[in-house]
């Protein structure tokens, strides 16, 4: 029996998510590492915020998605923290955390293909049972031999 094509699981996997900028939150905050003297001054890294729970960009699946994904980065509030501090300027680190995060939402938006339930075989079941009757057997040839009435 030949099958059509599948349908896909995601109609639209590369339209680009749409987040309102009022929804994100940004905090600089001294880094260290690389930069010299100017890591004593410059608040560079950033700490980007992203209230999942309460967002009005996201579906409800792919909210619980996104929660179930980046779950040691989700606050008790519902907040998704972003910790960027790879580069020295905090526009290239404010760039990376905002790819991030669009790289764990596009994830979540992925819908997990569902499992098809399936019985084993005819074959497979035959030989399950015909390995437990040679175990069987090669289990009581080692039992003592039972006193026998002559």
């Amino acid at each position: 029996m030949m099958r059509g094509p599948s349908p896909p699981r995601n109609p639209q996997p590369h339209s680009p998510m749409k987040i309102h900028p009022d929804e994100i939150r940004f905090h600089f905050i001294r880094a260290s590492g690389p930069g010299g003297q100017n890591v004593n001054k410059v608040a560079t890294a950033v700490q980007l915020r992203f209230n999942v729970r309460a967002s009005r960009s996201l579906g409800p699946d792919v909210q619980e998605r996104l929660i179930r994904l980046a779950a040691r980065h989700i606050t008790a509030d519902g907040d998704l923290v972003i910790d960027a501090r790879k580069f020295r300027s905090q526009e290239r680190n404010r760039q990376d955390a905002l790819e991030r995060l669009a790289r764990l939402i596009e994830q979540a938006r992925v819908v997990p293909k569902g499992r098809k339930k399936t019985k084993p075989t005819l074959a497979s079941k035959r030989r399950r049972l015909a390995e437990k009757r040679r175990l069987s057997q090669a289990k009581q040839l080692r039992q003592k031999a039972s006193p026998s009435e002559d």
